[in-house]
């Protein structure tokens, strides 16, 4: 351990030698091995609540004054972890960014439910592989087998309450932690072992094949930002949609093509059955973004998904950004003219988008420097269809990189330089082609929008 921060241990606990439950301060620090930030934040759900910036020996500080005791996250880009604190703690962490997670240590007051917390996380990761296999069983023993995980994890829960006093809602917050994610694999196994079995219906369960439902809340405040948690919200409520809708929903086309009266009967549910404001604004989001991202449906029915919205969900914390996305779809909807957003060539000279597509068939596609692997990807498929579709001018939009380094990048893996731009202005170029996923493309005829969801591997066959 660094000498400087091993004084600081013994500092923070000299200082905070008074009975945990008087005092209402936090002291949180630590060190970051290989840092790739010059900062960590603090945050609480998604408010920041602080910052510190590392020091010459990559150490950072908090001391927090009166905190409400609970889940935390801290954030050293690109990686985050959660933090439980309650008043009193004085909590050290060392990481090593190479192996962010598994290298992860907290020491001092409070670290044994942080301890768990990360334990459990890891050992999570590692079976994720295990129960992908076990979603071909039957359903006696699929569910035989994760109650079996389960139940060894709550015996580790078990155990550590017998060596170290938890709070309460520690507790609380380390049990959720554990069934909630046991509980998301139920709620996803008719689904994926309809895919694996190849079966046109949903498996026929057994009684009591949900019953562990009974004994879940979809209003605790405290669980709101807790993954497993919201996974186990997301998967429950599709499910819960998709059954009965199927069953229950008078409907003229099959309800897994009808996606609009789907994400309807969706948002009603969680309308109906959700009371935790924050919970229930998060999920209306991780319905508006999965519909409008990924269903690319017809603009007609954006727009009635959209009212509907906006009337169950008018106060929605993210509603601006909802907006923000129906109204960038809304304007490359086939037959409208690309935005004429301008982007950069490579003599710095500003060009419109609507000037680069004019008079000719146009595919735009986008790349970062910062993900490697799909540039090399992306520039050989652009070789290949510049073969096989030679009538299409092919066109490379870079987003945030660096202008020398965009230039670099470009020459190295052979792109023509004459169709190459930057992006200048990531947010505006991001909200107005709605450049999700990066495998994306936008095909374009005389600067008219022929697909703005195209993807530069399926959109060619």
């Amino acid at each position: 351990m660094n000498k400087n921060l091993l004084y600081l241990f013994l500092f923070i606990l000299a200082g905070c030698s008074e009975n945990k439950q008087n005092s209402p301060n936090v002291f949180f620090s630590g060190e970051i091995v290989n840092p790739t930030s010059e900062h960590v934040v603090l945050y609480k759900g998604d408010v920041v609540i602080d910052s510190s910036a590392l020091d010459e020996n990559n150490m950072f500080t908090f001391k927090l004054d009166s905190i409400e005791d609970g889940l935390y996250h801290f954030n050293h880009a690109p990686e985050y972890q959660y933090v439980f604190l309650e008043k009193g703690d004085s909590l050290l962490i060392r990481l090593n960014t190479v192996d962010f997670d598994e290298s992860l240590v907290f020491s001092g007051t409070g670290e044994e439910i942080n301890n768990f917390m990360i334990e459990i996380f890891l050992a999570n990761e590692g079976e994720k592989n295990l129960i992908d296999d076990y979603y071909g069983l039957e359903s006696k023993e699929f569910a035989r087998k994760i109650d079996s995980l389960e139940q060894l994890k709550i015996d580790l829960l078990n155990d550590l309450t017998l060596e170290a006093e938890l709070s309460e809602k520690a507790l609380q917050i380390a049990k959720a932690n554990i069934v909630y994610n046991y509980a998301t694999f139920k709620e996803r196994y008719p689904f994926r072992h309809k895919r694996l079995s190849a079966k046109k219906e949903v498996p026929n369960l057994p009684e009591g094949f949900y019953d562990y439902r009974k004994d879940l809340t979809y209003n605790n405040k405290n669980f709101t930002y807790l993954r497993p948690y919201y996974e186990y919200m997301v998967n429950h409520f599709g499910n819960l949609s998709y059954m009965s809708c199927s069953r229950g929903c008078d409907i003229k086309d099959k309800m897994v093509r009808n996606h609009l009266h789907f994400n309807k009967h969706k948002l009603k549910l969680i309308d109906s059955l959700v009371e935790e404001k924050e919970l229930k604004d998060n999920l209306f989001r991780n319905v508006a973004i999965d519909y409008l991202l990924k269903v690319h449906d017809t603009e007609a029915n954006n727009k009635i998904f959209i009212e509907v919205f906006h009337a169950l969900s008018g106060n929605n914390k993210h509603i601006s950004e909802i907006d923000d996305l129906y109204e960038g779809i809304r304007n490359i909807q086939p037959n409208k003219r690309i935005p004429n957003i301008e982007v950069s060539n490579f003599n710095g000279e500003k060009v419109s988008l609507q000037n680069i597509a004019k008079n000719n068939k146009t595919v735009f596609y986008f790349w970062s420097g910062s993900n490697k692997k799909h540039l090399e990807n992306i520039s050989k498929r652009v070789m290949e269809l510049s073969q096989i579709k030679p009538n299409y001018n092919f066109v490379g939009i870079n987003i945030q990189t660096k202008d020398d380094e965009w230039k670099a990048l470009t020459q190295t893996v052979g792109f023509d330089n004459t169709n190459q731009y930057r992006a200048d202005n990531f947010e505006e170029l991001t909200k107005a082609l709605i450049v999700y996923p990066m495998n994306k493309c936008i095909i374009t005829e005389n600067a008219m929008i022929v697909d703005a969801f195209g993807d530069m591997y399926r959109s060619f066959k």
